[in-house]
């Protein structure tokens, strides 16, 4: 049985608890000695002990936990969490049914109701990321909904609540019958290999659906593509599809070389003619400059943090020199499809950076079209940090 504890919480986050917002901070806390065990099924009441909502302990970023029902009667069983993942399934109904798109987003956190669960399904496969050991102990309640609920070949997870907030490495199987890895995804009518069984990451960030379709739909007829910190090339392979002429991709890890070929020949591309580099982005960005390279279309989608032998770089701090640099690569009339996943960052300073850097680089600039996340990654209105991807298609107009 779950511990039941009564919250009280500062009048402060109590107005804004009761607006929506789900995620319980730290300092709202006016009796954190009451906080014993992640997975401790919380009652938030305010000063006066009037009820809140109903949540759970987990320590997760900038929160102690996440309010998951507004109803005081209502339970925290697989009962709950069925209903919950039914619900989620109803919103991707038609996800579910696309047979040119057969990996996205189920359940995403708060989105859907439950901070710090997410469920990505992969053609007959989920995988489960568990963002603190506050929601991993209602592993078996959830499981449980998922078996009654969702038909499926098999389950992975992701333990992501290591002493930083890191993946915990293990063999990640849960039930059901183990995928055969790579095994091939479609989006949009394109192929990407995944392993749902090979560390934190799957092969292909599901979030960039919309943006990968827009570079081979709309951007890369006729273009010279660089993709920058490029991870398997999954923007490269939309811009070959698109009828780019050539794609250089580029990234640090050494991994990334085989993991690219991968997935261009996973599309029938002929691999010799396109070019992988294994490199520092900054270091590449210098080699191109000396070389006097330009290129028409310039992805650039960094992680938000990031670090390397010779520099460390943090989206909030650094995003504004990145662009400058790759302004220096783009050709006039060129597009830069600028993106960042920090949550630090919002648009309007995303915004603010991209115009900083033309200002510094002499450049006139427009933003064509601007992407955020993809329906099946639901986020609410009174979470604006679930919000958290920013994509800039910014046409780069040289004096």
């Amino acid at each position: 049985m779950k511990t039941l504890i009564n919250i009280k919480v500062n009048k402060k986050a109590a107005a804004k608890l009761r607006a929506g917002y789900p995620l319980l901070e730290k300092e709202a806390i006016e009796n954190p000695k009451a906080l014993k065990e992640e997975g401790d099924i919380l009652r938030i009441l305010d000063d006066k002990k009037n009820y809140i909502g109903t949540g759970y302990y987990g320590v997760q970023n900038k929160g102690i936990g996440w309010v998951i029902t507004r109803e005081p009667e209502e339970y925290i069983d697989a009962a709950f969490f069925a209903r919950k993942i039914e619900a989620a399934f109803q919103h991707r109904k038609e996800l579910m049914k696309d047979p040119d798109t057969t990996a996205f987003r189920l359940f995403n956190g708060e989105g859907d109701g439950i901070g710090g669960l997410i469920i990505d399904y992969y053609d007959g496969f989920y995988v489960i990321h568990w963002y603190s050991e506050g929601i991993y102990s209602f592993r078996k309640d959830i499981l449980t909904a998922m078996r009654e609920k969702l038909e499926f070949k098999g389950i992975y997870e992701k333990k992501r609540f290591d002493q930083k907030g890191q993946y915990i490495e293990d063999d990640d199987f849960v039930e059901g019958e183990r995928g055969e890895f790579p095994m091939l995804i479609k989006e949009n009518g394109m192929n990407f290999c995944v392993d749902l069984n090979d560390g934190a990451m799957t092969g292909i960030f599901l979030d960039q659906r919309e943006v990968r379709n827009a570079i081979r739909t709309r951007y890369a007829k006729d273009a010279e593509m660089l993709n920058m910190f490029s991870y398997t090339g999954a923007f490269s392979v939309s811009s070959v599809l698109g009828g780019a002429v050539k794609t250089t991709s580029v990234d640090v890890a050494n991994r990334s070389r085989p993991k690219t070929i991968q997935q261009f020949e996973a599309n029938g591309i002929d691999v010799s003619e396109q070019e992988i580099v294994v490199d520092d982005v900054f270091q590449y960005f210098k080699y191109a400059a000396r070389k006097k390279r330009t290129f028409d279309l310039v992805v650039v989608d960094p992680p938000s943090f990031a670090k390397t032998k010779k520099r460390t770089f943090s989206a909030a701090k650094d995003y504004t020199k990145l662009l400058e640099e790759t302004i220096q690569l783009t050709k006039h009339k060129g597009i830069i499809v600028a993106s960042t996943n920090s949550s630090a960052v919002d648009v309007k300073t995303f915004k603010k950076f991209i115009k900083e850097a033309c200002k510094e680089q002499g450049a006139a600039y427009e933003i064509v079209e601007q992407y955020g996340l993809p329906e099946d990654f639901r986020t609410i209105e009174a979470f604006p940090e679930g919000h958290y991807l920013k994509v800039m298609f910014v046409k780069i107009k040289k004096k």
